[in-house]
């Protein structure tokens, strides 16, 4: 029986990209990535990533505002984000709100304005996601107390905390509230201790897998773009790590994937 893998996180619309997205996915497909999630960033790529999706038998998107343009959105953001829903519900191959969340990282995103904003934002989003029953995809860097915060109080019930790299103890908080923690090229590095130290402590079940393409290579390509071919080979990462086979982590990765996300359950050419 062939592997299945699912690359829960993956900017297949971004500008490094161009002209090739379709080559990539059927490149993916040929590899056994039998699912390919593309969140958008704002929302003038809303229409974007849906027509990606569209196109390719193997891909699925979100919809959501990334915390990193958050600087130029504004409130007509949110309510478009609201208002475009109920239409993508009806579409199976949309499958949650995302990505969103909160970046601690660049500095210009850590002053006191730029802060609340990002906050805003992501509260907002998080309401969006609970009012319609959606699983989110988060964006958590430098940033988890905060994420945590704020979904103690907004349950939005499950989604995936993407490119984790916090503590085991925010690790578990994160998966009691129901959500997978995404895995990627960052765990191929043999230097990526703490990364590395969380692959093979957390359980099986609390793991999915992205590429987060074209960013965060592993290690074999780095610093070259990042691509969703790569991720049956991170996944062999991911099993070495564990003294898994590669079989084992492929099926229990791709099952979390479907149970975090199930609107990817109605999307044919999916497998756990």
């Amino acid at each position: 029986m062939s592997i299945n893998w699912i690359d829960t996180h993956c900017h297949l619309d971004a500008h490094e990209f161009a002209g090739e997205s379709s080559a990539i996915a059927q490149g993916a497909a040929e590899q056994g990535v039998s699912m390919i999630v593309i969140p958008a960033v704002e929302r003038s790529n809303f229409s974007v990533v849906a027509q990606l999706a569209g196109k390719h038998s193997n891909c699925a998107y979100t919809l959501g505002v990334h915390p990193l343009y958050v600087t130029q959105a504004n409130e007509d953001d949110l309510l478009s984000l609201r208002g475009a829903i109920p239409a993508a519900l009806r579409d199976p191959r949309f499958i949650g709100i995302g990505e969103i969340g909160l970046d601690f990282f660049i500095p210009a995103l850590c002053e006191p304005a730029m802060r609340e904003k990002q906050t805003h934002f992501y509260v907002e989003q998080l309401k969006i996601a609970r009012d319609f029953e959606l699983p989110v995809l988060l964006h958590v860097r430098r940033s988890q107390d905060m994420v945590l915060k704020h979904l103690r109080r907004i349950k939005v019930g499950r989604g995936i905390a993407h490119a984790f790299n916090g503590s085991f103890q925010q690790a578990q908080e994160f998966i009691q509230r129901g959500f997978k923690l995404g895995f990627g090229g960052a765990m191929t590095f043999p230097r990526a201790l703490q990364i590395r130290r969380l692959a093979t402590q957390l359980s099986l079940d609390a793991i999915v897998l992205e590429t987060d393409a074209p960013d965060i290579s592993p290690m074999w390509l780095y610093p070259n773009r990042n691509s969703p071919e790569q991720l049956p080979r991170i996944g062999a990462v991911l099993a070495a790590l564990r003294g898994l086979s590669v079989d084992a982590v492929a099926q229990a990765t791709c099952a979390n994937a479907l149970a975090v996300l199930p609107r990817l359950n109605q999307v044919t050419g999916v497998h756990a």
